[in-house]
């Protein structure tokens, strides 16, 4: 009876088959159902025949040290119980008729008679052929992926943060002027990186990124031959369970060219935008003089044209200007000047400045008590200015634009709003962007750059404030900028 509930419950065992240790057949004594049904085999095909019988060696078996046959002798040999993590031993499959690539795990443990000899091996076996394609799988599209990323000219690292090591694609070295089968180190790497980007840049972006979870930013390297190169990096941080980064990962790329590229481009806007400058200023000085004697003319068409030359010289020396600061600002020379001054007097000029050329709205302007800001006066009334012309182009005739000064948390807050054609979703964190312009068919014959918005960007972050937009897309603008009291 007891050998009989023995039978039971091994047969209901999983994968498991109990084989005599007679070298070298190896007697099948029983099997479970799990592992007859693993190897398309019988209770009455199998049981009582020899191991390697049943199951034969293939031809790897000599230089294989997992084979069944090799691991079957050294645990009799040893009388230790031996695990095979892996292993490959095709399977004779009756539905497509022919032997499939199959991957075991197996544990292999002796059993004693009552005189303490190794009489039996207890074989237990699980299919892992899913585990081994799956993890084959990943590792084929892991390569071509580095593959694709290579092709592109992108390095790809990778930072743990717990324990400070590093690694990278063979195309990291080459971005920082080692060759491809160099090892720099992470000190190493970062030895080329400009002094002023280190602080400024990487220094701030890394911190930041601590908080947000993605960084990304570009900068300056220097290689080993003294050669000026860009690189353009982002990536993303990764946290564990409670919440602590625990692994940087990301991308290099090579944009020495296109910077290069820029450099030119904006040293061309710069001594073109100077050279204008020059008869510009002269032709202002001209148009001044006539008007002065031409003021007591009766000549209504007179006195009418020449305000609105005047006007056109005003718009063409402002784009004129903006890609001066354009230019100043790509190079890192847009300087700042700070001093204290009122900010609801400075929107009160601006508010003046612009109705010289505003004929058709009205600009409401709602200012609050005495509020003084640490700024740069000249950079803030350009952004005023910016926000007002663009309220005043983008408005229906005869619509209001309403000025707003406030005190907020600390901060002055200075808004513009407008009734017109407003701002959809897509396009409200676009509109600061270099020469960004909305893909609308209302603002197709409005002249305009797309330089405006993001100087005025670019001004407010140097002054550690904020900037932003608020529209539903079809009932007007309201631009916002906040400044520390």
């Amino acid at each position: 009876m007891p050998e009989d509930i023995f039978k039971i419950v091994f047969e209901k065992s999983p994968g498991s088959i109990l084989v005599k240790a007679d070298i070298p057949l190896f007697t099948i004594l029983a099997a479970s159902d799990t592992y007859l049904k693993f190897t398309s085999s019988s209770r009455e095909a199998i049981v009582g025949r020899g191991f390697f019988e049943v199951f034969p060696d293939d031809e790897t078996v000599e230089h294989d040290e997992t084979a069944a046959r090799k691991i079957f002798t050294r645990v009799i040999e040893t009388g230790e119980k031996i695990d095979v993590p892996t292993y490959k031993y095709d399977v004779y499959d009756p539905i497509t008729g022919r032997r499939e690539p199959h991957f075991w795990s197996c544990s292999n443990i002796p059993v004693m008679d009552t005189q303490g000899n190794i009489a039996y091996i207890l074989n237990t076996v699980t299919d892992i052929t899913g585990e081994v394609k799956a993890k084959e799988t990943a590792i084929e599209n892991e390569n071509r992926l580095r593959m694709a990323t290579e092709a592109t000219g992108l390095a790809t690292w990778e930072l743990d943060m717990v324990n400070n090591s590093f690694i990278y694609t063979p195309r990291m070295a080459e971005i920082f002027g080692y060759s491809a089968d160099a090892k720099p180190t992470l000190a190493d790497l970062r030895s080329h990186i400009n002094n002023d980007d280190m602080e400024q840049i990487v220094i701030p972006s890394h911190k930041q990124s601590l908080v947000t979870g993605e960084h990304a930013y570009e900068v300056k390297i220097q290689w080993a031959d003294g050669s000026v190169h860009w690189i353009k990096t982002q990536g993303i941080i990764q946290h564990d369970q409670k919440k602590n980064p625990i692994r940087m990962i990301g991308t290099v790329l090579d944009i020495t060219e296109s910077k290069r590229d820029e450099i030119r481009k904006n040293d061309f806007i710069a001594m073109a935008s100077h050279e204008l400058k020059t008869p510009l200023t002269s032709l202002k000085a001209y148009i001044q003089l006539l008007s002065q004697k031409l003021k007591k003319s009766d000549d209504p068409f007179v006195s009418n044209a020449l305000v609105r030359a005047n006007n056109q010289v005003n718009k063409m020396a402002s784009l004129i200007y903006g890609f001066l600061d354009l230019s100043r600002l790509e190079a890192g020379r847009l300087q700042v000047k700070l001093q204290i001054f009122d900010i609801n007097k400075l929107v009160a000029d601006m508010i003046n400045e612009a109705n010289l050329v505003n004929y058709n709205h009205k600009i409401v302007f709602k200012p609050m008590a005495y509020i003084t800001v640490n700024a740069d006066i000249d950079r803030i009334g350009q952004v005023i200015s910016n926000f007002l012309g663009n309220a005043i182009k983008y408005s229906p005739n005869g619509s209001t634009i309403t000025v707003t000064v406030k005190t907020v948390d600390g901060q002055a807050i200075v808004s513009v709003a407008d009734k017109g054609i407003g701002i959809k979703p897509k396009d409200k964190d676009k509109v600061f962007q270099r020469f960004y312009r909305a893909d609308s068919d209302h603002i197709k014959t409005i002249s305009g750059f797309g330089i405006g918005l993001y100087l005025a960007n670019e001004i407010i972050q140097r002054h550690k404030g904020k900037i932003w937009v608020e529209s539903d897309g079809e009932t007007g603008s309201t631009f916002y900028f906040s400044l520390p009291l």
